[in-house]
């Protein structure tokens, strides 16, 4: 059981990492708040459409799979 877990996390970890490299840059948004040009629009909140928000979507979801099992497997190694 143990090492299913860690092969599901090894994964999910890779699918993690392919899905944040998959996300949009963000880069013009961070510099333009930085600069004088984009202060007044710094905490204006924009909601992520389309496919930056089916992105964010799968990135919270299997960060949340690999954190449970972490959990799991510290659980089983210590049982």
């Amino acid at each position: 059981m143990y090492d299913i877990l860690l092969t599901a996390m090894i994964i999910v970890g890779a699918l993690i990492i392919i899905a944040v490299m998959m996300q949009p840059s963000k880069q013009q948004d961070a510099l333009s708040a930085l600069s004088g040009g984009g202060g007044g629009d710094l905490f204006a909140t924009q909601k992520a459409r389309g496919f930056v928000a089916v992105m964010q979507r799968i990135t919270t979801v299997l960060a949340a799979i690999w954190f449970i099992l972490g959990l799991a497997l510290v659980y089983l190694s210590s049982h």
